[in-house]
């Protein structure tokens, strides 16, 4: 099978090299030409180190595989999927199937990635969002990993499972596009939390707290939302909240660390040198948790230190101190 993916980050080229692996004709796509040629030259990702990209790697800067192609991942950063939606849209053959792999939520609009490429490309292409525990680092050296294939389309999704699949990636289907979508981009909000906590030196007591309630509002705006509360016990949910929350590889818990030893939050992104997701997933929870009447007391707090500039040790002790619950009466509500 002819596929093209666009975006030439890390997950980007994790999932070209899996999908080169599994006997397709891959081309990978990238925004910027300086970037392509580095891999083209060196044959490896700066972002995936001593990973080799064979020759058998179609790099490009333009989409003219795009036509050609029976399935087309798009892997750009959250921010940039509009963008990249809209521009490959005319070289689209209706019924390519197209994943959605970015993980995050529209910043003003709060829509899911994909909605936004459902607008983009009008209707003519059936939309699958593939997420679960994925590190880039981890899928482009081989390492066994589980993920998600959602789609109100399930031929579609099956498909994508069919395309995907290998002794090394394992794929399961779901038609719950909103619960995988949602959990996708909010557990990088906690594992915001969970890094500035470690910052903070709070320990694992604090960290399971955090992800444990985290989880329950993850699911609590999911359902309101129209997902069913399963799917965050699932791969997207639980299982990348997991992952994302105790792993040096995440970006977000790095961010959050910096921030927790007390590196401005601007600072603390910068340093990361890569898109941290969650802050601007951050703004999003606060938007929709707002517009849903979804108590959210854990995003509520990551969006008061993240954009209201409030201390983290206030910020702590008012979580701390909130009034007294119930656990089950609330928990999936």
């Amino acid at each position: 099978m002819k596929i093209t993916v666009l975006g030439s980050g890390g997950w980007g080229t994790a999932l070209a090299l899996l999908l080169l692996d599994n006997g397709n004709d891959v081309t990978l796509w990238s925004f910027a030409s300086e970037e392509a040629e580095v891999l083209r030259e060196k044959r490896e990702n700066p972002m995936l180190k001593g990973v080799a990209l064979p020759d058998t790697l179609a790099i490009t800067t333009d989409f003219s595989t795009v036509p050609d192609s029976e399935l087309v991942v798009l892997a750009t950063p959250s921010f940039a999927v509009r963008a990249t939606a809209r521009n490959v849209a005319p070289y689209l053959k209706e019924g390519t199937i197209v994943v959605s792999v970015a993980k995050g939520i529209e910043k003003d609009t709060a829509k899911r990635l994909t909605e936004i490429i459902e607008e983009e490309i009008g209707g003519k292409c059936p939309v699958v969002a593939l997420s679960g525990p994925s590190h880039a680092e981890e899928v482009g050296r081989r390492v066994p990993t589980g993920c998600v294939a959602a789609s109100q389309d399930m031929k579609a999704a099956e498909k994508v499972q069919d395309v995907f699949m290998s002794p090394r990636f394992r794929v399961y289907t779901n038609t719950d596009v909103t619960g995988v979508e949602l959990g996708a981009a909010l557990k990088n909000v906690l594992a915001l939390c969970c890094g500035i906590s470690d910052g903070m030196g709070l320990g694992d007591n604090t960290k399971a707290l955090l992800m444990t309630r985290g989880m329950t509002e993850m699911a609590r705006l999911g359902v309101a939302m129209g997902g069913h509360k399963e799917t965050f016990a699932g791969l997207s949910g639980m299982g990348d909240l997991i992952v994302t929350c105790t792993s040096m590889h995440s970006r977000n818990r790095r961010c959050g660390i910096l921030i927790g030893q007390g590196t401005p939050v601007a600072e603390a992104i910068k340093e990361v040198g890569a898109t941290v997701e969650g802050y601007f997933a951050a703004l999003s929870a606060h938007q929709l948790a707002e517009k849903m009447g979804v108590e959210m007391p854990i995003c509520a707090s990551a969006y008061a230190v993240l954009y209201e500039n409030q201390p983290v040790e206030l910020v702590v002790e008012q979580l701390m101190t909130r009034s007294k619950r119930r656990e089950v009466d609330e928990s999936w509500i």
